[in-house]
């Protein structure tokens, strides 16, 4: 079988769209040299000369498909600049849950943390993520550390998805995902009410808010705003450590 005519690019492109169809239809399993020629419309030797390997398709695959999702919520992320912070980490997650649904082959290959670490757009996810976390930090309303909170939000996120797809198909719905939000929020935003813990939290809330707005603090030198998030950060890890003994 000939290859069809095209630049070089467009081949390309066209290979890693077939090997996404497969991936999303059918899963990693039906990602195979051939299967992917023959969607293509390409010669196998092709598939190896632009990709190396099954391992290096698969890799430019999930690329190509989380490079859009990210920039997609990129979009999202400008556009709820005059939203509720917390509102929009809600956006941004129930994004990822849909995405992680509608593509369950993908996330779940994704799902591996080598793999995850080496990903380009993973990590531009993993920042998006912590720009949401960070505007919910400017209005004092964070309880831990913006670390601590981006950690936990992601590890309930995947472990939500993977949780569903585990499920029959006929069996995946949100409510798992949503319970888990809510969770996450009762852990990492300040509660309004009189209670000792509440107490606590509300002074890790002003303990963090301070920190993410540290940079804008100009009457200091960059040495005194250094030396204020390091006291910031040991309030906050110190309280946090506290809260885990009490």
């Amino acid at each position: 079988m000939a290859d069809v005519t095209g630049t070089r690019d467009s081949i390309r492109e066209r290979i890693i769209d077939a090997a996404a169809g497969l991936l999303s239809e059918q899963g990693r399993a039906a990602v195979t040299t051939r299967g992917v020629a023959e969607r293509a419309g390409v010669q196998a030797p092709t598939i190896y000369r632009l990709f190396g390997d099954k391992d290096g398709l698969l890799d430019a695959v999930a690329e190509h498909v989380m490079v859009s999702f990210a920039t997609a919520k990129a979009s999202a992320v400008a556009s709820a600049a005059a939203i509720d912070p917390v509102d929009g980490l809600r956006h941004g997650w129930d994004m990822t849950i849909d995405f992680g649904l509608a593509n369950p082959g993908l996330f779940v290959f994704f799902s591996d943390p080598a793999r995850g670490q080496r990903s380009p757009a993973v990590q531009a996810g993993t920042q998006l993520l912590a720009e949401r976390v960070h505007r919910v930090a400017l209005t004092g309303r964070l309880r831990v550390s913006e670390e601590r909170a981006v950690e936990l939000i992601y590890a309930a996120g995947t472990g939500a998805i993977l949780a569903i797809l585990a499920r029959p198909a006929a069996g995946r719905g949100r409510r798992l995902a949503d319970t888990m939000f809510d969770a996450v929020l009762c852990q990492i935003l300040a509660q309004a009410d009189d209670s000792r813990e509440a107490a606590a939290g509300g002074i890790t809330a002003h303990a963090v808010a301070l920190r993410a707005n540290a940079a804008q603090l100009r009457s200091l030198s960059a040495g005194e705003r250094a030396l204020l998030a390091e006291w910031l950060e040991r309030i906050i890890e110190g309280e946090r450590l506290t809260d885990r003994h009490v």
